[in-house]
């Protein structure tokens, strides 16, 4: 028991260093003076600024929450350990599972502190695209993509698909989906890039072992504001038919839409079963992640453009590894991080690999 009480007093010491950099008496201060200015007459007249101030008190809230949380439980520990040396109950077993997981929450909170970029705290787009490999590429991507929606459910964040091209035998080509939660651009950012898959083929009668790609981009999703200007003669509109593998699903009406912006040669496309002026405002946001993420770029000194930047979806570029045959591990070439149980990952099992791209970046 005793060697138990030292790491839960050891926890307690970065308990009063987390205590430092989140500041809760501060936030509880921000939050009562956001609060008020909400409730003003004249508070939803300007509705971007309005959604800043509300998601602003809901992450501090959070902030504060959790933080009270983890402090109460590494409290609790303590006086249970007491409690069970002087009542001589053996619960070591029960305390030291409880320990595992205040740990746990610890290194996740201390994780939000490396999240210090402009657009952290945002939300994001996540764009998932076929590479090379077919309809086995294809797969693939729409395999990538429940992966990182089965993530957001276990992050409690909420999803919206924006747009969905299908595979012509399966999977999909490409989808966008714009993920709202806090911090979820930072948490994510670093997933852009190409994702390797070795297993045997589904789709081939011999069940050889195939490699397929697939790119993923992640863009913040910023309301337009005078950080990013666009002039409406600089974007090139164009409508078409949404495509379909076939039958009654095919878009009988030009619904989906391609915004070129002309200075940049910067191309986006949205297609889904919405109407196209629902189309036009995702294809916007798109447009001005994009756009953002160039301004980072250019601030940053970067050689190259957006799309300068982006690996193509082949050998070489990846920046992580899930194979499944001929052994099953997923193993990520920028960290070392490796998982054993490729399907666990699959189902959206991706903190331990989102963690360490954290502390990664900085």
């Amino acid at each position: 028991m005793e060697e138990l009480k030292k790491e839960v007093q050891s926890l307690e010491k970065r308990v009063g260093n987390l205590e430092i950099s989140v500041n809760p008496n501060e936030k509880t201060r921000e939050i009562r003076e956001l609060e008020a200015k909400s409730m003003k007459n004249d508070f939803w007249s300007d509705v971007i600024s309005a959604k800043k101030t509300m998601k602003k008190i809901a992450n501090f809230q959070k902030e504060v929450s959790d933080f009270e949380n983890i402090k109460g439980r590494v409290s609790n520990l303590l006086e249970l350990i007491d409690l069970s040396k002087q009542s001589g109950e053996n619960s070591y077993s029960d305390l030291k599972l409880e320990l595992k997981e205040v740990k746990k929450q610890i290194e996740k909170a201390e994780n939000t502190l490396f999240l210090s970029g402009r657009y952290d705290s945002e939300d994001a787009i996540l764009s998932v695209h076929a590479g090379q490999g077919g309809v086995e590429a294809m797969d693939w991507a729409a395999i990538l993509l429940r992966m990182y929606l089965r993530l957001a459910e276990n992050l409690d964040w909420d999803t919206e698909l924006i747009e969905d091209t299908k595979g012509e035998e399966a999977g999909i080509k490409s989808a966008s989906v714009e993920i709202r939660g806090k911090n979820v651009y930072g948490m994510l950012k670093k997933e852009a890039g190409t994702h390797r898959l070795v297993r045997q083929s589904p789709f081939n009668a011999d069940s050889l072992r195939q490699t397929s790609f697939a790119l993923v981009e992640v863009l913040p999703v910023i309301e337009q504001s005078g950080d990013i200007e666009i002039k409406p003669d600089d974007i090139e509109f164009d409508s078409f038919r949404s495509s379909a593998p076939g039958g009654q699903n095919v878009q009988k009406v030009n619904s989906a839409v391609r915004l070129r912006h002309k200075p940049t040669g910067i191309t986006v496309s949205c297609q889904s079963e919405r109407s196209q002026a629902q189309n036009r405002e995702y294809a916007m946001k798109i447009l001005i992640g994009k756009l953002t993420k160039l301004k980072e770029q250019e601030q940053e000194k970067l050689e190259k453009s957006l799309k300068g930047s982006q690996k193509s979806a082949s050998w070489g570029s990846q920046i992580r590894s899930y194979v499944l045959h001929p052994y099953k591990q997923v193993k990520d070439l920028r960290t070392g991080v490796e998982s054993k149980d490729p399907e666990k990952v699959l189902d959206g099992d991706l903190e331990i690999f989102l963690e360490a791209e954290i502390r990664l970046g900085k």
